[in-house]
C-alpha cells in the first residue's frame, strides 16, 4: 500500500505540559535491514485516533517544521526507512512509552509493557486508555496480536540479538518495524550478558537523539526540538544548582537499585551508566569501579567505602523482595554492616525513582532529584 498522505502533529514543549495531537491520514511504512541488502514491506493498519487525554490546547493539523519523507535512519546497527509516521505502536519498555507520550504522539500506542513506575502524572489519564500487555516481559505472541506496525524498545536484551521476548529480525519477517532506544546500544555492549557493559560513559546526548529520531519518524519534529530544549535546560540548572552548594570533593554516593534477596549482594550502579553520569555531573565520586551497568557489589565492599550519601531505587515493579522501598530501607537501618555506614547513621538516603537510574528521559528528573536533595542533606563541609 502506498502513503496517501502524512500526519502532522504538535507535541508538548516539556515533559509536564501536555499538548494535542492532531490527527492523520493512513500512510504506509517501510523497513530495510542491512544484513544481505533485502527489503521487508511493513504492513499498515488504519487506527482511529484517540485525542490526549489530558491535552490543553488544540493546535493546527499542519506542522512548520515537518519530516520529508522517505526518512531512513541507522538505529543500533539496523537501517530504517518510513515512508510515513507509524499508526499502530507497541512498546517494550517504559522509556519508549514516556517518549512516545512526551512527543504528543501517544495516541499512536496501542500496547505497553516492562514498567518500573507509575507513569509521569500528566500521561495517566492517557496511558489508562492503553492496553497493559505486561507489567514486566511481554510475550512474541501479545506483541504481535496487537497487529503494530512499530515496535519501540527500551533494551536491546528484550529485543535485540539475544533478546528474550524476541529478536529485530523475528519482528521483521513478519513486516514489524523496530526501534531501540540509542542508550541502550550507543557506547554500550549488550553481547556480555546481564544488564549489559558500557564502553564508554552514558552521555544524555543519547537521550536527545532517541527523541529526535522519534520525533522526525512520527512528523513530530517542533514537539521533539521544544522537548529537547527544555530537558537540556532542566539538566544544566540541576548542574547549575550542585556547583553552587561547593560540595567537599571527597563527596561520595552509591546508588541501590535492587537485590533479589537481602542476603545476597545488592545490583548497584556501575561507573558509566545513568547513575555515573549523574555524580559526575553533580561533583560526586562513585564508590563503585566496575564499567557493568548493573553490577552486584557486597556490602562489606561498599561499607569499607563508606559513601557519604546513599541513593535507592523506588518502584512498582516487584520481580525481587528489595524492589519494595519499605524492604530497602529496612536493611538498611538492621543490618549490622549497612547501619553503621556514615550516610545511614547520618540520614543521608536519598529515595528516586528507579526509571530515573535507567538511561532515559526521567535521568534528567534523577538530576534534579539528587541536586535537591544535596541542598537539604547535612553534609560535612
Amino acid at each position: 500500500m502506498m502513503p496517501s498522505g502524512n500526519s502532522g502533529r504538535h507535541g508538548p514543549p516539556t515533559a509536564v505540559h501536555v499538548g494535542c495531537a492532531a490527527a492523520g491520514n493512513p500512510g504506509a511504512i517501510h523497513a530495510w535491514i542491512a544484513p544481505f541488502g533485502k527489503g521487508i514491506t511493513l504492513m499498515n493498519h488504519p487506527l482511529h485516533r484517540l485525542a490526549l487525554a489530558a491535552c490543553t490546547a488544540l493546535v493546527a493539523v499542519s506542522s512548520a517544521h515537518a519530516t520529508d519523507y522517505p526518512l531512513t535512519i541507522v538505529n543500533c546497527g539496523v537501517e530504517l526507512r518510513f515512508d510515513a509516521p507509524p499508526e499502530r505502536v507497541v512498546t517494550v519498555g517504559q522509556s519508549a512509552t514516556e517518549s512516545l507520550y512526551s512527543l504528543g504522539v501517544g495516541d499512536t500506542v496501542v500496547g505497553t509493557s516492562v514498567w518500573f513506575n507509575a507513569v509521569l502524572p500528566d500521561y495517566a489519564e492517557l496511558d489508562a486508555t492503553i492496553e497493559r500487555l505486561a507489567e514486566n516481559d511481554p510475550s512474541f505472541e501479545s506483541i504481535v496480536n496487537k497487529r503494530p506496525d512499530l515496535v519501540a524498545v527500551q533494551y536491546e536484551w528484550h529485543v535485540g540479538p539475544q533478546g528474550i521476548v524476541a529478536t529485530r529480525d523475528q519482528f521483521h519477517e513478519l513486516g514489524i518495524a523496530t526501534y531501540v532506544m540509542p542508550a541502550d546500544c550507543d557506547t554500550k555492549d549488550n553481547t556480555t550478558g546481564g544488564d549489559g557493559t558500557r564502553t564508554a560513559a552514558f552521555s544524555t546526548d543519547a537521550v536527545y537523539k532517541g527523541l529526535t529520531e522519534l520525533a522526525a519518524i512520527f512528523d513530530a519534529e517542533d514537539a521533539g526540538d521544544a522537548l529537547v530544549s527544555d530537558l537540556k535546560a532542566r539538566e544544566s540548572a540541576a548542574i547549575a544548582k550542585a556547583e553552587g552548594l561547593g560540595l567537599p570533593g571527597d563527596t561520595s554516593a552509591v546508588f541501590w537499585f535492587s537485590s533479589p534477596d537481602s542476603q545476597i549482594d545488592p545490583y548497584v550502579a556501575g561507573r558509566k551508566g545513568a547513575p555515573g553520569y549523574m555524580m559526575d555531573k553533580l561533583g560526586i565520586h562513585n564508590v563503585i569501579e566496575s564499567d557493568e551497568e548493573w553490577p552486584t557489589v557486597g556490602w562489606e565492599s561498599i561499607a569499607r567505602a563508606d559513601p557519604t550519601i546513599i541513593v535507592v531505587a523506588e518502584m512498582d515493579r516487584r520481580r525481587y523482595p528489595a524492589d519494595d522501598i519499605e524492604v530497602k530501607m529496612d536493611f538498611l537501618k538492621t543490618d549490622p554492616v549497612a547501619r553503621e555506614m556514615t550516610a545511614v547513621r547520618n540520614g543521608r538516603i536519598v529515595v528516586m525513582d528507579a526509571h530515573a537510574m535507567s538511561a532515559t528521559l526521567r535521568s534528567i528528573l534523577g538530576l534534579e532529584t539528587v541536586a535537591d536533595a544535596l541542598a537539604t542533606l547535612d553534609l560535612p563541609r
